[in-house]
C-alpha cells in the first residue's frame, strides 16, 4: 500500500522505501577466493545506472572458499533486469571458472533502519 510519497505501508505498518535487498554466498573453487574477490569488487558503474544502491563483497577467514555479497536494489525489478544486460552476462560468464557451484543466500524488501528517518512503525 501507498502513502503516496514514494513509500509503502508494509505488513506491520512500517513506512519503507521500495529497496530489494539480496544477500549470497558463492562458494568459490579451491584457492579461487581471492581472484573471486578481485573480479566482483571489479568497478561497474552500470549498475550504478540500472538501480543498484548498494554492492559489498566480503570474506569470512573462517569459511576460506566462501564470497559473501551483500546487494541493495531500488527495486526487485531492478535486480532482475540488471541480469539481462550485456556486461553482467559477461562479468557471470567470466567468474563462472572461479566458482565451485555452491549458492546460499535470501532476498527481502527492506522496512527500516536505525540509521535513517522513516523507519518507525506508522501510527494505527
Amino acid at each position: 500500500m501507498s502513502n503516496g510519497g514514494g513509500r509503502s505501508v508494509g505488513a506491520w505498518g512500517y513506512r519503507r522505501r521500495m529497496v530489494f535487498a539480496n544477500a549470497g554466498s558463492l562458494g568459490a573453487a579451491p584457492g579461487k577466493r581471492d581472484e573471486l574477490v578481485r573480479h566482483l569488487t571489479r568497478r561497474s558503474d552500470h549498475l550504478r545506472e540500472v538501480g543498484c544502491l548498494l554492492y559489498e563483497v566480503g570474506v569470512n577467514d573462517a569459511d576460506p572458499d566462501t564470497v559473501y555479497v551483500i546487494e541493495l536494489w531500488e527495486s526487485a525489478d531492478a535486480h532482475r533486469a540488471s541480469l539481462a544486460l550485456p556486461e553482467v552476462q559477461a562479468s557471470i560468464a567470466d567468474a563462472r571458472p572461479l566458482l565451485s557451484g555452491a549458492f546460499g543466500g535470501f532476498q527481502f524488501d527492506v522496512v527500516g533502519s536505525p540509521l535513517r528517518d522513516g523507519s518507525a512503525p506508522a501510527p494505527s
